[in-house]
């Protein structure tokens, strides 16, 4: 199994879950793990490889979905230093700009939340229902990554539970079983 992880990151945790989850599709085959804003789409290369078996993308959620070059400077001037992961495109530029092969493709979406207090939203909907959409074929539900505030941090278990998460889909799509 060939699978890319893309995700977006402003202080790190969103980049440790899409990591941890690479560990946990590695041992399935080859994987690549990429911040979003590395991948350069251009006219000939908007379509995702059809030899890719499975695309995951993953963001934080900011004001409730995706966020936007707005909410992004708003990140970068709360951040440390002044500076995010993730500080040229995101995933929802990213998610209009491409598009899948013929017959799909098989995906996973996850996103980092602070779940205290819980506030509504997820990035991870946003993204499997723009990838359904365009024609993809998910192998799971969205799934959340609980960080405590804005840049506290991962809750711990997330690590964990992300490598878990990417053997689980690993065997998803080895499987032929769906979301």
């Amino acid at each position: 199994m060939t699978a890319l992880v893309v995700y977006e990151s402003m202080y790190g945790s969103t980049k440790a879950i899409a990591e941890a989850i690479g560990e946990g599709l590695a041992p399935a085959g080859p994987i690549r793990v990429e911040e979003v804003s590395a991948l350069a789409v251009t006219p000939g290369s908007r379509t995702i490889s059809p030899q890719i078996d499975l695309l995951v993308v993953g963001a934080p959620t900011h004001a409730f979905g995706l966020s936007r070059p707005n909410t992004r400077q708003d990140a970068a001037a709360d951040a440390p230093g002044g500076s995010v992961i993730s500080s040229g495109k995101g995933m929802r530029e990213w998610l209009a700009e491409i598009s899948l092969p013929l017959g799909g493709t098989l995906f996973a979406a996850f996103d980092t939340k602070v779940v205290r207090p819980s506030l509504p939203g997820s990035a991870a909907k946003g993204m499997h229902k723009a990838l359904v959409r365009m024609g993809g074929r998910p192998v799971a539900d969205p799934r959340t990554f609980a960080v405590m505030g804005k840049s506290g941090g991962l809750v711990e278990g997330e690590l964990e539970a992300a490598r878990a998460w990417g053997a689980e889909l690993a065997a998803r799509v080895a499987s032929g079983s769906r979301a």
